[in-house]
Order: structure tokens, then C-alpha cells, then sequence
């Protein structure tokens, strides 16, 4: 079954390899091809530090169309100046040159260490490479090279049917430090061979990424290269669907659980990480408000730590809801971790329910759950404990 699962959508073709630019040997570049232009949509960072390869790719994805996707791993391109902007229109340019392709359906994608210029001697002689080796074969070789601190390699997929119509819809990430909205330091590229127009792709991605990727953090660090890309190669064959039909649901559907995947995939492999953590705040006298909290809480240094610690310090995390700018009345709050309950109108249950609680943080996946009495507003927030090993990993990342 999970190798079914797995499989390349219809009309894809994907290859990897190593071409020098990590020290190491491992994985670093790798290509996916559509065998024709694929309607596609993407999603990029709201960092206003933007790397070369955002600046070329996201006005490319704009017009709709997309048929190969080039993403190395190792060098961002990023604070590079003109000289890596260069680098990226010339990736792309012999993309398009060995892929007999226009060069506007290219899209580039780079992570890594930002600051460097990119290796382009490892592009000019890897590309061409690439490109003859382009299979059908399983998308492991490339979710193993987009990474870079990642533990493992991340990847989802669902098949639905679409009418009549059995559909794949596949997708990879990478991500572990650098993790915070909106979007969070990763990459994640998503292939469907379902028949959509660009305009519902991008209505769905954006969707999507609302509920995953912008409700994730690890370090309050927002990347200058992050990236979703999501293309269609219309090799199913679906009849078309509005944006209000129940084939439409099942699509957006598919797509949300396969970026949560994703994204709760991030956290748990968040850069020393050893929980994941759902903040869940209900109660709120808005949803905006409600987010407002969730991210509070998540984001918090002090609320963070004592995950790692398991220390049941409800303290910082009703403090960290307060500072929120959301609106709060702290008599009013109340807290749990999974089905402890901790604080109730806004006061301690007692070191007997701390000692509970503590147990609950025990375990490698739980919820904190924050009512905050004022309104029927939700929202929620995945985030991970903040380790020793965090601070050594990114202290020795360029060493």
C-alpha cells in the first residue's frame, strides 16, 4: 500500500544527486520535470530579505505555469547581491537549455548557508547529468536532498478520486531550524496529476498553508528562501470542477492533511527537538485573537524550555498569552495539558495536578490546551521543545 502511495503522479519525472556542493558528499541537488507545462502555484517568504532564487521563481509562478522545478541544497543564494541573481537565472537557464524547455518554466529553489555565492562549476556539470536520469522512479532521493539540518527526510501523499478519476497528490519538505512564520525556513514541493486551473491551485495552496506552514515554529526564525510550490500535470484526466463542487472539497482536503503532515513533520524534527507540542487556545473573543495567543505561547524562549525540561510551569504560558495582544482576563483563564487540568479562573489547581501534568510532558507529543473564557475564537499552533542540543547545532552549523 505505502508503495503505491508513494509513487510519482502521473506525467513526473524526478532525479538526484550529489554534485559537490556540500562538503559531505551527500544529496544536494535534484530536479523534478513535468512532461508538459503543469499548471502550478506557489507561496513564498514574507521575509523582506529575499534570496536570488525567490526573485527569480516567484514571478515565473505567477503566470501559471510551471514544468520543471530545480532545487539544490547546501548554499541558499541568499545576500548574494547581483552575482547571485546571475548564478540563479543561469541555473535555470541550463535547466531549460538540457531539458529543451523555455526557461520561464523553470523555477529555482536554493538552501543552506546564506552569504555564499553558489558553486556554479557543480550546476554547469550536474544539470545536463540530471536531466538524462530523469525516472519515475520514488520522490526518496529527492526529499533526501533538499535537506540540510533535517534528521530525516519528509514526505506525504494521498490518493482520492476526482469524478471517475483516481488522483495522486505527493509531497516533500525540508525544514528544521530557521522554523516560524510566515512561512517557516523550509522548502516543500507538492505534485499532483489532477486536471486544475492555476487560479483554483493557488486559492487551494493558500488555503492550505494558512492551516500548516504559517502554524508552525521552532525559533522565531523566518527564512529568506522559503518556498511552496504545488503543480498539476493534468496526466489524470479529471473532468474540470468549480471551486465550490465536492470535487473541489475533496482536493483542498487532500491537500491540507498532506501539508499538516509536512508541517508537523518540521516541528518534530524542529533542530534538537524532542516534543511536539499542539498550543491550542479556545475561548477567545476572536479568531484572530485566538491566533494571536497560540503564537504567544509558542514562540515563547521561557514556555519553550520547560517543555524541555517537563517542568509543568503553567506560569509562562499564561503570561505569554498575556503579552499576546490579545484580549485577556486572567481570571477567566483556564488550562490543561492533554486532560490534566492545571488552572482553572485563572489560578493553580495545586502541586498534585503539576505532578500529573508533568507527566504528560513526558511524552514525545502532547497538547496545552488554553481557554481563555471570552468568546467562541480558536486557533492553534504547533511548536517543539527548545534544547541544549538546539543552541550546539546551529552554534557549529557553518563549522
Amino acid at each position: 500500500m505505502e508503495k503505491n502511495l508513494f509513487e510519482l503522479p502521473q506525467g513526473f519525472r524526478v532525479a538526484a544527486c550529489s554534485s559537490g556542493i556540500k562538503k559531505s558528499g551527500k544529496l544536494d541537488l535534484a530536479l523534478i520535470c513535468s512532461d508538459q507545462p503543469a499548471s502550478c502555484a506557489g507561496v513564498f517568504t514574507t521575509n523582506k530579505v529575499v534570496a536570488a532564487p525567490v526573485v527569480v521563481t516567484a514571478p515565473r509562478v505567477r503566470n501559471g505555469e510551471c514544468q520543471a522545478i530545480l532545487v539544490n541544497s547546501g548554499n541558499a543564494n541568499a545576500c548574494t547581491g547581483e552575482a547571485g541573481l546571475v548564478d540563479a537565472l543561469r541555473s535555470g537557464e541550463l535547466t531549460a537549455q538540457a531539458l529543451g524547455i523555455a526557461t520561464e518554466l523553470v523555477a529555482v529553489s536554493s538552501t543552506g548557508v546564506i552569504g555564499a555565492t553558489l558553486p556554479m562549476a557543480c550546476f554547469e556539470k550536474h544539470i545536463p547529468l540530471l536531466a538524462e536520469s530523469l525516472n519515475c522512479g520514488p520522490i526518496d532521493a529527492v526529499a533526501t536532498a533538499i535537506m540540510t539540518t533535517d534528521a530525516f527526510p519528509k514526505k506525504s501523499a494521498r490518493m482520492i478520486t476526482l469524478g471517475n478519476r483516481e488522483v495522486r497528490i505527493l509531497g516533500v519538505a525540508k525544514g528544521a531550524g530557521m522554523i516560524h512564520p510566515d512561512m517557516a525556513t523550509m522548502l516543500a514541493f507538492v505534485l499532483t496529476d489532477a486536471a486544475i486551473p492555476a487560479e483554483l491551485l493557488d486559492q487551494s495552496l493558500r488555503q492550505a498553508v494558512n492551516g500548516s506552514f504559517n502554524r508552525i515554529t521552532v525559533d522565531r526564525d523566518t527564512s529568506t528562501n522559503d518556498m511552496v510550490l504545488l503543480l498539476a500535470s493534468g496526466a489524470a484526466e479529471n473532468a474540470p470542477f468549480a471551486s465550490d463542487s465536492p470535487d473541489a472539497e475533496t482536493f483542498n482536503q487532500a491537500l491540507r492533511e498532506i501539508l499538516l503532515d509536512l508541517a508537523k513533520m518540521i516541528v518534530r524534527d524542529g533542530e534538537g527537538a524532542t516534543k511536539l507540542v499542539r498550543i491550542q487556545v479556545d475561548g477567545a473573543s476572536s479568531e484572530e485573537d485566538a491566533l494571536l495567543a497560540a503564537r504567544s505561547i509558542a514562540t515563547s524562549a521561557l514556555v519553550k524550555t520547560a517543555f524541555f525540561g517537563e517542568d509543568a510551569n503553567w506560569g509562562r504560558i499564561i503570561a505569554a498569552a498575556g503579552y499576546s495582544g490579545a484580549e485577556v482576563e486572567p481570571d477567566r483563564v483556564s488550562i490543561r495539558f492533554d486532560n490534566v487540568p492545571m488552572v482553572a479562573a485563572g489560578l493553580g489547581l495545586g502541586p498534585e495536578q503539576e505532578i500529573l501534568a508533568s507527566e504528560v510532558l513526558k511524552r514525545a507529543e502532547f497538547t496545552v490546551t488554553v481557554d481563555l473564557g471570552l468568546g467562541s475564537g480558536c486557533a492553534y499552533y504547533y511548536t517543539s521543545d527548545l534544547s541544549y542540543d538546539y543552541v550546539r547545532i546551529n552554534a557549529d552549523y557553518r563549522t
